[in-house]
């Protein structure tokens, strides 16, 4: 898993200048944009201030949330022939994905800093939190990658599908907004999306008043759950994803 996560990056940035920048390039420009958007074109009233900090808290972990699905639906096609002629566990290749989009997002954190100094944001006791946030976040997308690829080997279509859920998924999460900014009825519904909880421990160490402990909750079950369920999935899939390969 270390050699196969290490390729990647190592791929990814091989022939790129800029190297390094590119982990931290994308929720940058999403930053900028919305900052923009949300505090020079709209009078905005969504979101806690600093908004820059409140931003780029949660597109860091989206961005390795979007990158790492993304990439779930073509983790054994990419790699077929390896897959069939080598007999490590297949869930190796689902891990690697998370692995390597983690460190990229570890690599992103110093960017976050920079901003949280910049913009004076509060730094308090929610930010122990921030590693609970990064090992749900890993658990969840172990559980979506087990279900997710070979999903994606045995049905084609579902690649282009899940980008659309993708896309759908950004604004169906608190990211450019507060889970408070939303009715009470929505409120309630948001919780069960585990981004919500996640993104609540991100956020917590720098805004002490977006702890929600019933999202964090409901977020962490439902990681576990998913977790669950992909794995007996995987176990009922691998023979058939090998065929089809």
């Amino acid at each position: 898993m270390w050699l196969l996560s290490a390729r990647d990056l190592k791929v990814r940035y091989a022939t790129s200048w800029l190297g390094y920048l590119w982990s931290v390039l994308d929720p940058l420009v999403m930053s900028g944009i919305y900052w923009f958007i949300f505090t020079v074109v709209f009078d905005r009233s969504a979101g806690l201030e600093p908004y820059i900090v409140f931003l780029i808290t949660a597109l860091l972990s989206w961005v390795w949330f979007n990158a790492a699905v993304t990439d779930f639906t073509r983790a054994f096609n990419k790699d077929a022939k390896l897959v069939r002629s080598t007999a490590i566990p297949r869930s190796i290749w689902v891990n690697r994905i998370v692995l390597s989009k983690g460190v990229e997002f570890l690599f992103a954190l110093p960017v976050l800093a920079i901003f949280v100094i910049a913009a004076g944001a509060p730094v308090g006791w929610g930010l122990l939190l921030f590693p609970v946030g990064v090992v749900l976040q890993a658990i969840l997308l172990v559980g979506l990658g087990l279900l997710i690829a070979p999903l994606c080997v045995l049905f084609a279509d579902l690649e282009r599908t899940t980008r659309l859920i993708l896309r759908a998924l950004f604004y169906a999460s608190p990211v450019i907004y507060a889970v408070g900014d939303l009715p009470g009825a929505l409120r309630e519904l948001m919780a069960f999306n585990p981004l919500a909880g996640i993104f609540t421990l991100y956020r917590v160490g720098f805004f002490p008043e977006a702890w929600d402990p019933f999202a964090v909750t409901m977020s962490a079950v439902i990681c576990l759950l998913l977790l669950a369920v992909g794995a007996f999935s995987f176990r009922r899939l691998e023979r058939p994803l090998l065929k089809e390969l």
